[in-house]
């Protein structure tokens, strides 16, 4: 049976000062209580010297928040998966809700930044997800299959090696959290799609990423097809967060 994921996702809130008490409390909730699953932070590029010195081996995973498509050259501003293998980074976020609405993040472009951190050794997190206006008119599947389809397009074989992050778009950061059924109705879709393109499948964590925190935590995780948690705003905060790996075990 394979673990469970809690990834927190820090977005742009950080500072040095704050993340090192951050990762102090978490450091000190986890000696006290021993995680029995996965954890990363995902931390904006910045602060990944930082964090890679603050984390020790075989602890919390050291997780990036996005990765260019272009292996090197003159892209000004971009970040490889190369330079972030450098900093022992493990998971890389992809196609996050926000990078495709405020940057106009493509099907195409987040199948290949999911290529290029599988060629750099780094797990992605491909994030995918519906709009309000789509789930109301009953496009949910449509969308979640159409943007998972890409990614195992651009990748075959290699796609058992990925992490799919089923995020609302609807729920993120909103307060508005999809019903444990809800969730677990499209995580079961996103599961068959993938067993059709692999024979690894049963490997691909699929985490649920909209408003989970720790309340909401435990009834999320309890169903069938729900791996893990991709946490915003909860992962800011120790006491949560904790809560949430908590629930995960």
């Amino acid at each position: 049976m394979k673990k469970k994921l809690i990834a927190g996702n820090w977005k742009m809130n950080a500072s040095l000062a704050a993340n090192e008490s951050l990762v102090r409390a978490l450091q000190a909730g986890l000696a006290a209580n021993p995680a029995r699953c996965d954890v990363a932070v995902c931390v904006s590029a910045p602060y990944l010297a930082q964090l890679q010195g603050l984390l020790a081996p075989g602890g919390m995973a050291l997780g990036a928040q996005d990765v260019s498509a272009f292996e090197a050259g003159a892209y000004t501003g971009e970040v490889s998966a190369s330079m972030l293998k450098e900093f022992g980074v493990r998971y890389c976020l992809v196609g996050h809700s926000e990078r495709r609405l405020y940057h106009g993040e493509s099907d195409a472009l987040v199948a290949s930044k999911a290529q290029r951190a599988l060629a750099a050794g780094i797990t992605p997190i491909v994030c995918i997800g519906e709009t309000l206006a789509e789930r109301e008119a009953g496009r949910t599947e449509e969308v979640v299959k159409r943007q998972l389809a890409a990614v195992i397009a651009a990748n075959g074989h290699c796609v058992s090696e990925i992490v799919v992050a089923y995020e609302p778009v609807w729920a993120i950061g909103t307060g508005k959290t999809a019903s444990p059924e809800q969730a677990q109705q499209v995580h079961a879709v996103l599961r068959a799609q993938l067993q059709a393109a692999s024979a690894h499948a049963e490997r691909i964590q699929i985490l649920y990423g909209g408003s989970m925190n720790a309340a909401n935590a435990e009834q999320l995780l309890a169903q069938a097809d729900i791996d893990g948690g991709l946490i915003g705003g909860a992962a800011l905060k120790s006491a949560d967060f904790l809560t949430i790996i908590a629930a995960a075990q």
